[in-house]
């Protein structure tokens, strides 16, 4: 990239950063959002590596790519137990998650895509490899990242109509910075050719699977969500209806239908696990005005009594979505009404939970085809329709038993993505450390 167009892009993001001063203030004064990490992301002060082992350093923007990786970060430190692995993430809530799932490793905030930033980052990190998930093309980070001599990686590339669209009216840029990276593992064909037509070549990009299908748990006995079904006090008769990664106004749909269903099935119980933390204060409002019995789940551990049958439970913490699928019965998986475009539908799907969700869900519009090819989940329009398929599952238990099997079935026949995304990636720090080596 010639040199002008570092300054050129500088001056870009500090100009977007100026414009949208106003509401990042609000947002670190309302919510606490953007008050961290400011060193490392601004002037690229990661923890510095003092060790000579080869590293990965792995990206995650949030919660759900944090999440992604787990399987992947397992699999790579199994095949190469001396590979030093760091994770950044971008977010305030990725950052906290990430430091509780990988305790073990290095995990700091990713510099922004500013050149001092970046450059400063990777000279203290001292990757062999840095592994971009899903879709994180920083021109900056992706060019440092060469001229160091590290190899750069995207895995479980995705690609949306939306985002192909938009890339390519700036095709020149996309494509020079494609051509740097060095693999691409796609999700699907068709997203492998859409990296293609943007300027990736053609020997680096690879269908693997996605990495979604690898990291969704089937077993419901596993030992979070057994404890979780304790702490709710859940009996095996009782029927759960989960309603996750919800945005407004999906958590009052799923309450009202609740209300409406719950006086002919005593049995029926409600939890809400809302997609952004931000927003559980507006659900405990809602709940509270509904004059039904409700706890938050922050609240279950010093909670001196079981559970009475009716109490809804909000989630108000991070990182437990995935466990607590694991006891449902009925599940409606959210920013699918909104414009949000939909939230990861197979964690549900792959413990065989009844599973529904909006009509808007074009960020897993290839999940969502191959669920609905196997008749394994259902796509409801409006709250009616939500209605209507929860009731349907009540009243039929055999259909909703074989409607989640379906679906379960369907998951683990998918698997197998991290092993074919690691025999991509281990060449790749080898190639490194040999060129190093070689030095």
């Amino acid at each position: 990239m010639p040199r002008f167009q570092y300054w050129l892009l500088n001056a870009a993001y500090l100009g977007a950063i100026m414009l949208a001063l106003p509401w990042l203030l609000w947002s670190a004064w309302r919510h606490g959002k953007y008050r961290e990490g400011f060193a490392e992301k601004f002037w690229g002060n990661a923890p510095r590596r003092s060790c000579d082992q080869p590293c990965i350093w792995l990206h995650a923007v949030s919660v759900g790519e944090v999440n992604l990786l787990a399987n992947l970060i397992r699999e790579l430190a199994d095949n190469r137990p001396n590979l030093e692995l760091v994770i950044s993430t971008t977010t305030k809530t990725g950052y906290e998650l990430a430091r509780q799932k990988y305790a073990d490793h290095t995990v700091f905030y990713c510099p922004l895509d500013f050149s001092w930033a970046v450059k400063r980052a990777l000279q203290r990190i001292r990757p062999d490899l840095l592994v971009l998930a899903e879709l994180e093309l920083w021109p900056q980070l992706i060019t440092e990242a060469k001229k160091q001599g590290v190899q750069v990686a995207i895995v479980n590339g995705r690609l949306s109509d939306k985002s192909l669209s938009g890339y390519l009216r700036i095709r020149p840029l996309i494509s020079r910075i494609l051509a740097q990276v060095d693999m691409i593992a796609a999700q699907n064909a068709e997203t492998g050719e859409r990296f293609s037509r943007l300027g990736a070549r053609a020997e680096t990009v690879f269908t693997t699977g996605s990495l979604k299908f690898d990291g969704a748990t089937t077993d419901r006995c596993n030992t979070r969500t057994t404890q979780l079904r304790k702490l709710a006090g859940l009996a095996e008769e009782d029927i759960l209806l989960l309603a996750g990664s919800t945005q407004d106004p999906e958590e009052a749909m799923a309450l009202r239908v609740y209300q409406d269903l719950k006086p002919d099935h005593p049995r029926l119980r409600l939890v809400i696990v809302p997609r952004h933390p931000q927003r559980f204060a507006d659900v405990a409002t809602l709940l509270e005005a509904s004059s039904l019995p409700w706890i938050r789940r922050t609240q279950l551990e010093s909670s001196p009594y079981p559970l009475p049958r009716s109490t809804i439970i909000l989630v108000d913490s991070i990182g437990e979505l995935g466990a607590w699928w694991g006891l449902a019965d009925i599940g409606f998986v959210g920013g699918s009404f909104g414009n949000r475009g939909g939230q990861n539908m197979l964690e549900p799907a792959a413990y065989g939970v009844a599973t529904c969700f909006g009509p808007n869900t074009w960020n897993f519009r290839e999940i969502v085809a191959q669920l609905l090819a196997a008749e394994g989940a259902e796509v409801v329009k409006d709250e009616q329709q939500l209605s209507a398929f929860v009731r349907r599952t009540l009243n039929e238990p055999e259909w909703a038993k074989n409607l989640g099997e379906r679906a379960r079935q369907l998951v683990l026949s998918q698997q197998g993505a991290t092993k074919r995304t690691v025999q991509l990636l281990l060449p790749l720090v080898a190639e490194t450390e040999a060129m190093r080596n070689a030095a």
